[in-house]
């Protein structure tokens, strides 16, 4: 069923992982999807050649570069702000340039990609940012920085979808929780911990999520706004 047919996409970080799944599933849905990538020029180049997806290389923390693709797509109907960085390690010991890096692309990179889509969006709308679990738990010690920048998409998504409702924009959030991607394999060294802690202990797959965001795109969720919608397995249970 192509419930998106007739509508424009931008995904940010598009070409690995749960990006990648939601260029897929919108595409699939009958969405013309163009996405963003950064360093995965191969990766890029594959989601291209299976889904008719236009790939652009545009740092998700270049303003200039932000507003230029904007312009250059023109009017949006859909927005997934996928694009993101993590960083584990001591407070006290990480390197300021990389937390410099992480707030950049996972903050204000979200902010501009988001306002920058709302700005063209046409009216019925949807925006939805992609966070974490970690921004309402935190298990382990190396994560303040990451959990900081994802509890500030919970903001920016109660904030934004206020400012954008009246033309009918729903903006939500989805927050992850252990997903089978490279960053963190369902076979990695932290998998048993993770599921040990789960109502169901597995990882999900990207295409979980993308389902979800693929339903958030779609027009039955014309009514929800401002929500954080958690996939964990029931970690935070």
């Amino acid at each position: 069923m192509h419930t998106l047919s007739g509508r424009r996409a931008l995904v940010t970080g598009g070409s690995r992982g749960i990006g990648a799944a939601i260029v897929t599933r919108l595409a699939a849905d009958g969405a013309s999807v163009a996405f963003t990538w950064t360093r995965a020029v191969q990766a890029a180049e594959q989601v291209e050649a299976a889904h008719g997806a236009r790939g652009f290389q545009v740092d998700a923390a270049d303003r200039a570069g932000v507003i230029a693709l904007a312009e250059h797509i023109g009017p949006l109907d859909i927005a997934v702000i996928n694009a993101g960085v993590g960083l584990i390690g001591d407070c006290l010991t990480l390197d300021a340039a990389s937390v410099d890096r992480l707030i950049d692309v996972n903050v204000r990179g979200a902010w501009i990609a988001a306002v920058e889509a709302g700005r063209r969006m046409r009216e019925d709308g949807r925006i939805i940012l992609v966070g974490s679990i970690l921004a309402d738990a935190v298990h382990a010690p190396g994560a303040a920085a990451y959990a900081m920048t994802k509890a500030a998409i919970q903001g920016l998504t109660r904030g934004l979808a206020r400012d954008f409702g009246a033309r009918r924009i729903t903006v939500n959030c989805i927050q992850p929780g252990a997903t089978d991607t490279d960053m963190n394999p369902a076979t990695g060294p932290f998998a048993a911990a993770l599921h040990a802690d789960m109502a169901i202990p597995r990882h999900s797959t990207p295409a979980e999520i993308a389902g979800l965001a693929a339903w958030l795109a779609g027009p039955e969720a014309a009514m929800v706004t401002g929500a954080t919608l958690t996939m964990d397995g029931g970690f935070l249970a």
